[in-house]
């Protein structure tokens, strides 16, 4: 304060008794709440200050001169007082933070914490979520809304990354471990996040409540924060884990589509064709011989898992939706990079030629036709025809089922990578069928374009991967044209009018046809038989 004047007195560890006097003469005129005391050191002193304030210089005479009275006799109490002020002082110890010391991780426990969009923080002590308890977050939320010391950019990182540049994620309220290598870290922190089919999610990714529950599983490995100085220097951390079980609160139903049914002629195992036996089947996690394809998943950033990944105009498969009127649904078409794909209630088509691995033709079926580049009859007759617009390859639908109050009620999604033009009732050589896709800019296909065949017998080659057991295809996702859609000339309106469509594959001196009906390879000679024609793109 302005006008008081400041004595500073310094006192050693080598005089002990000197401190308690002075703090009895002090004691004796009152003088405490003029004095302050300053530690020079955090954490522990050999030496310290003593400051006080003065109101007059007169009042601090007068303590000098009754000093050698008071130094006779003393409290026993103060002489504890000074014992207690020469030992190390303990501080806090360093800690790891995500949000500027708002959340402070000294334990374990706290290092798997989560904290909630709302600010709730939950750790696995007081972690009560399950499958069927799950941690309700506001509908439209991502994981990139939950706070934890894993930084958005990573699934996993080093202690000592997340203590420096651009993180910086760690504290100690003393000051310690400022300055070059003032502070050191171990150990591993990782995050995973799953839906309910325990698939694997972007953080981004919004939350569906029709894939929840989801989870988190935060673990740690054994590790340590460490300053250089300062006492207590060190917070450790033991290895463990930690799931959280996360739903959006949306109070939509969820229904899901079961099976994507396409032709299912050759879609069984021990058929016999020509006194050979054939299995045509995909694994059971895959093809259901009466079904068709199983849906692999109803999560947008994998629906690439789900058939059909090919297409080409006029083609369609059937959805297989449980639990709910699905005669009540209304379906918008999508249409992306020059596709569309439409779903209608229809029943299927009356003809014995089309649509006969439907046993019950009197009852409606949920219908996706795909409609896209197709060449024209003028184009189809041409040596050389008119270039054909290629479509924009992938593109990922998703179909959308809506009740009458406008809700979705269920959904549906596939990415398909390759689209396919077929030259009608056209038939010839590989030559010339080469030059009539290259002059509409597409590509003639090759064997791997088609089946998953191998055919083991010379020439051998082998088609599109996971590869059959045989000279055939075998019913999977993504392993070729012919293997998705089965028996082609089944499809009405798409046009598909011959057992074999020349390709592109040479091997030596011969070349290949494949079966549309049971992915068969051919091989032929140079000059080969007139076959259909196929074209594709990519």
């Amino acid at each position: 304060m302005k006008g008081e004047e400041k004595c500073i007195i310094i006192v050693g560890t080598r005089h002990q008794h000197w401190k308690t006097y002075v703090l009895n003469l002090f004691k004796h005129f009152n003088l405490q709440k003029n004095l302050q005391i300053l530690i020079l050191s955090r954490k522990s002193a050999n030496n310290f200050v003593l400051v006080f304030r003065l109101k007059s210089i007169s009042k601090f005479l007068i303590s000098l001169l009754l000093t050698p009275f008071l130094l006779l006799s003393y409290p026993l109490k103060l002489q504890a007082l000074t014992t207690y002020t020469t030992n190390i002082i303990h501080g806090s110890a360093p800690y790891l933070t995500f949000d500027n010391g708002q959340t402070k991780a000294t334990t374990t426990d706290m290092l798997l914490a989560i904290t909630l969009p709302d600010g709730t923080r939950v750790m696995p002590s007081t972690n009560i979520s399950s499958s069927t308890n799950p941690i309700k977050i506001i509908n439209g939320s991502s994981f990139s809304s939950v706070g934890m010391f894993i930084p958005p950019s990573t699934n996993s990182i080093g202690l000592d990354d997340l203590i420096r540049d651009p993180y910086n994620y760690w504290g100690d309220d003393d000051g310690d471990g400022q300055g070059t290598n003032g502070v050191s870290a171990s150990g591993t922190l990782s995050v995973v996040f799953t839906d309910k089919n325990n698939h694997s999610i972007n953080r981004n990714d919004v939350l569906d409540i029709c894939n929840a529950p989801y989870k988190i599983t935060l673990s740690t490995t054994d590790g340590h924060l460490t300053t250089r100085y300062g006492v207590p220097s060190s917070t450790t951390f033991n290895g463990a884990s930690a799931t959280y079980f996360i739903s959006p609160d949306s109070s939509t139903s969820c229904y899901f589509v079961g099976y994507a049914r396409p032709n299912l002629k050759h879609g069984e195992n021990n058929v016999k064709i020509e006194g050979n036996n054939y299995n045509f089947a995909g694994p059971s996690e895959i093809w259901n011989s009466a079904k068709g394809f199983l849906v692999q998943s109803n999560n947008p950033s994998s629906y690439g898992l789900n058939f059909p990944t090919t297409g080409a105009d006029g083609l369609y498969f059937d959805l297989d939706i449980e639990g709910v009127d699905v005669s009540q649904l209304t379906w918008s078409p999508i249409t992306l990079g020059g596709i569309t794909a439409t779903v209608t209630r229809t029943m299927p088509n009356a003809n014995p030629s089309y649509d006969g691995w439907i046993s019950d033709k009197s009852q409606y079926v949920t219908r996706v036709t795909l409609t896209g580049p197709r060449a024209s009859d003028s184009q189809i007759k041409a040596r050389n025809p008119s270039p054909l617009g290629l479509p924009t390859l992938p593109q990922t639908f998703e179909l959308v089922g809506r009740n009458s109050s406008g809700n979705v009620v269920v959904k549906y999604g596939f990415e398909l990578k390759q689209w396919f033009v077929n030259r009608g009732d056209k038939t010839s050589g590989t030559g010339s069928h080469r030059t009539w896709c290259d002059s509409l800019g597409w590509r003639l296909v090759e064997v791997s374009d088609l089946t998953n065949a191998v055919r083991k017998s010379s020439p051998s080659i082998s088609g599109a991967t996971p590869s059959s057991d045989g000279n055939n295809y075998q019913r999977r996702i993504g392993a070729g044209f012919f293997t998705e859609w089965g028996y082609m000339n089944d499809y009405a309106n798409a046009d598909f009018r011959f057992d074999y469509y020349v390709t592109d594959t040479p091997k030596g001196s011969s070349k290949f046809n494949v079966g549309a009906g049971r992915g068969y390879v051919h091989s032929v000679s140079p000059g080969g038989s007139a076959r259909g024609g196929l074209c594709v793109t990519p």
